[in-house]
């Protein structure tokens, strides 16, 4: 993780803790890093900013990565039916991708 990078995006976000896409970005950089803190980011979020849609993909995935199945699937769906409300066809179809592979995955298991 870019140290100035996070730095400058924690700054963004205490400047405008409003704008989701601050929220957004921080969660997206934890990600890979530290999946704690990139689940505060995502579950504020989903609280604050349920109809960012961005957010659907990857906190699903997350979820299913932290082995909280029912959670994830529940952001898969809630993500799927954000999409047909706002249109969004391409989002669409990468989360149902990304939802029938979730699927594939617990039918392994």
């Amino acid at each position: 993780m870019d140290n100035n990078r996070l730095e400058l995006l924690l700054q963004f976000y205490e400047e405008d803790s409003q704008d989701p896409f601050n929220a957004y970005a921080l969660a997206m950089e934890y990600l890979n890093k530290d999946t704690a803190k990139a689940k505060v980011y995502f579950d504020t979020l989903l609280e604050e900013h349920p109809s960012y849609l961005p957010t659907y993909y990857h906190a699903a995935a997350l979820y299913a990565a932290l082995e909280n199945l029912e959670r994830a699937e529940a952001l898969y769906q809630k993500g799927m039916q954000l999409a047909l409300q706002q249109q969004n066809t391409k989002t669409l179809q990468e989360l149902q991708r990304a939802h029938r592979q979730f699927l594939d995955e617990q039918e392994d298991w």
